[in-house]
């Protein structure tokens, strides 16, 4: 099968960001209404949060940020995901828009992809990421199911055709597809085939270190777009992002390195000189 169906895509991450290896810094959201831990002001401490957050990582000299309902611990199944967490996700980005003129991507947890274009609509957000696009997995939240083709005609029906989905290529906290027959080029393929925009390789928890051979073995089997999606350190950005297009980075900007603590400013600092030392040297090599 060949990759495309439709016409090949243009490369969405340089539309978005305009640069090369953008950085995607998180924003992991305390909890929000519905979630167990959410308490009566919890709503404006969440917005407080988040706007630090966004600060530091605006600050700090990342190319752009995606906020995450990481606190809405345990994580609701897909189907159970309340208008509540779509509200105050809204609500949230609308003042992140306010204060913070990065392009801001959405993550609704777990796997709220219908939820999380909700949010994108109506917030006028360029991308919503995805963590399990196609087939299905066990998980924490149980049995889920890949929710492309819902998504996708959901899209349509909000004429939210400008909003792009990333997608990771295979989930973190999950056995995939079951049992585990499907390769890691054909789960490439399959999230092709699916209509993503732009692959996410990742590791197999919040935080572990993408390993290159992972990224290699979906760039082998794309034209699109690869960007990491856990694991990015200062130490790891030389060797990782000399074959992928880009990161999402949370845990290793942090207090301790802890995805639960505030970002840390001179974290970001450190982390987006090496990064800059990287593209200065490839602009250079391509000259």
């Amino acid at each position: 099968m060949s990759e495309y169906v439709f016409p090949p895509k243009e490369n969405y991450l340089d539309r978005i960001y305009g640069v090369k290896k953008p950085v995607i810094g998180m924003v992991h959201l305390r909890p929000l209404p519905g979630a167990p831990h959410f308490q009566s002001d919890g709503m404006q401490e969440a917005i407080d949060w988040a706007l630090r957050d966004a600060e530091a990582l605006k600050k700090g000299g990342v190319d752009g940020i995606i906020i995450e309902n990481a606190w809405d611990i345990p994580f609701s199944k897909p189907e159970d995901i309340g208008y509540e967490t779509v509200a105050a996700m809204t609500a949230i980005a609308e003042r992140l828009k306010l204060e913070c003129d990065l392009p801001i991507g959405i993550n609704c947890l777990a796997n709220g992809a219908i939820q999380g274009l909700a949010v994108a609509k109506a917030a006028e957000l360029p991308f919503v990421r995805v963590n399990q696009w196609v087939n299905a997995y066990v998980a924490n939240e149980g049995l889920v199911e890949g929710p492309s083709a819902k998504a996708m005609r959901y899209r349509s029906l909000i004429k939210g055709e400008e909003i792009k989905v990333f997608t990771d290529v295979h989930v973190k906290h999950g056995s995939h597809s079951i049992v585990a027959d499907r390769s890691l080029a054909d789960q490439t393929h399959d999230n092709i085939f699916f209509d993503s925009d732009v692959l996410i390789a990742t590791g197999t928890r919040t935080g572990n270190e993408t390993e290159l051979e992972e990224v290699r073995g979906i760039k082998d089997n794309t034209t699109l777009p690869v960007i990491i999606g856990s694991g990015m350190t200062e130490n790891n950005a030389e060797k990782i992002l000399q074959v992928a297009d880009g990161c999402i980075i949370g845990s290793y900007l942090k207090e301790n390195h802890q995805w639960w603590k505030p970002v840390e400013q001179s974290r970001v600092e450190r982390f987006m000189k090496a990064v800059n030392k990287l593209r200065y040297e490839q602009i250079s090599h391509e000259k």
